[in-house]
């Protein structure tokens, strides 16, 4: 494997002589596998010499051993190679790939699950809520997306407690909860200050069961009051969806796949999750038929295979897709080799919309999957009909569609609308 990357023999007799040689060429042949560039290998090969160095030195003895010292040797390779960086954000690259090179070459020799570069921070107010997460996770059965969401919003209100000089939840009132509510309020949109209300109601709730506070303070903070037909979807013409098309790069691998993700979002009405969870099963080829299986709603949905998005899913699994035993349909362009996630499902729609110029608040997925059941509104579908083909769970939700009447609008902005 070395033989591959070095040409001079006594580089590659440096190497095989040190003591984690075995792991060092294992995590050559994984890079490999994992579809990583020969300039990734190339910078983190002496890395992982000069760590089997360093902890040797340190008293090392097997590779469980070494973990302790990664964050130190980071640091000192940092004070001999950083002074080369020219930035903080060029410091910062540094560092990761150090510590991610290393990190990675010892999950796998012993054996754990080579995981990327992400610090995993603790739970939100973990100290003052122990078991909330588990909580949430066990008892309530929510989803981890959803637990993302109560991270995320928890953090905010951990992050007032520390700046108001709260340390303990017992010195929680219904004033500290209203004066934060007061705070956040501007900074987000209503539906966001509806999700956060509802989670830190739940929190609170949580410690009272929990004798975490002497009474329930979920009552404290109110729920803001959202209508659902107090906007307009976000959705765009088919004239906007051709343009859009037509700036994705069709002859590089990344443009096969994106382009076949667009047309299952605009055909389809699909979410970006329903699109990462595709795999080479759900394309019946045979009956012409794509399978959407474990829906929002909690149901499946058989669709007819359209032509052009055959075409389009044809050509990346001849010209795109990795050779791998994996059934997931779509993977990511660049290593390491993983199947698509919906956040990236969402980011390269409003990549292409941003290229076309279309604006659009919020976009992303959501966007293709609104223009989607306009068009089907457009064509004077039974909402029934139209809510069953995109999955939606209740009617209401269809129904927000039917007060954009394009056409009656249209008319009266051209007329006296007397007709009307």
């Amino acid at each position: 494997m070395l033989e591959d990357y070095y040409v001079w023999p006594s580089t590659i007799d440096r190497v095989r002589g040190s003591w984690l040689a075995p792991q060092i060429e294992s995590y050559l042949e994984w890079l490999e596998s994992h579809r990583y560039s020969r300039l990734v290998v190339y910078r983190r090969l002496p890395l992982l010499f000069h760590f089997a160095e360093f902890a040797q030195k340190k008293g090392c003895k097997d590779v469980a051993s070494c973990k302790p010292y990664i964050k130190e040797f980071v640091s000192q390779w940092l004070e001999q190679h950083g002074a080369k960086a020219k930035s903080a954000v060029a410091v910062r690259k540094h560092t990761i790939d150090a510590e991610c090179g290393v990190r990675q070459m010892l999950q796998l020799a012993c054996k754990e699950p080579v995981t990327r570069n992400r610090r995993r921070r603790p739970f939100p107010l973990e100290s003052e809520v122990p078991g909330f997460a588990e909580y949430l996770l066990s008892e309530r059965g929510f989803a981890e997306s959803t637990i993302r969401n109560y991270r995320r919003h928890l953090d905010e209100f951990a992050q007032y407690l520390s700046r108001t000089g709260i340390a303990s939840f017992s010195q929680l009132s219904a004033a500290v909860l209203a004066a934060f509510i007061v705070q956040y309020r501007p900074k987000v949109a209503p539906r966001t200050r509806l999700g956060f209300c509802c989670h830190l109601r739940v929190l609170l709730r949580f410690c009272h069961r929990e004798g975490i506070t002497a009474r329930d303070l979920s009552g404290a903070v109110g729920i803001p009051q959202i209508y659902r037909l107090n906007d307009v979807p976000r959705s765009i013409t088919w004239d906007e969806v051709r343009r859009m098309l037509e700036t994705v790069e069709r002859r590089t691998i990344r443009g096969r796949r994106d382009y076949a993700i667009l047309l299952l979002l605009v055909t389809y009405g699909l979410r970006a999750h329903e699109v990462a969870k595709l795999t080479l099963d759900n394309v019946d080829w045979k009956r012409e038929r794509l399978e959407v299986l474990a829906r929002k709603a909690g149901h499946a949905t058989v669709y007819p295979l359209a032509g052009v998005v055959a075409e389009a899913i044809i050509d990346y699994l001849k010209n795109g897709r990795p050779k791998t035993e994996d059934r997931h349909l779509f993977f990511r362009a660049r290593a390491p080799q993983a199947p698509i996630t919906p956040a990236a499902v969402s980011s390269s729609v409003a990549l292409y919309l941003y290229k076309a110029g279309i604006q659009v608040p919020k976009a992303g997925s959501h966007t293709l999957r609104h223009t989607c059941v306009q068009r089907l509104i457009d064509a004077e579908f039974p909402l029934k009909t139209i809510g069953d083909y995109v999955g939606h769970r209740s009617p209401e939700s269809t129904r927000v569609y039917s007060k954009v009447a394009i056409a009656s609008l249209r008319e009266v902005a051209m007329g006296d609308g007397e007709e009307l």
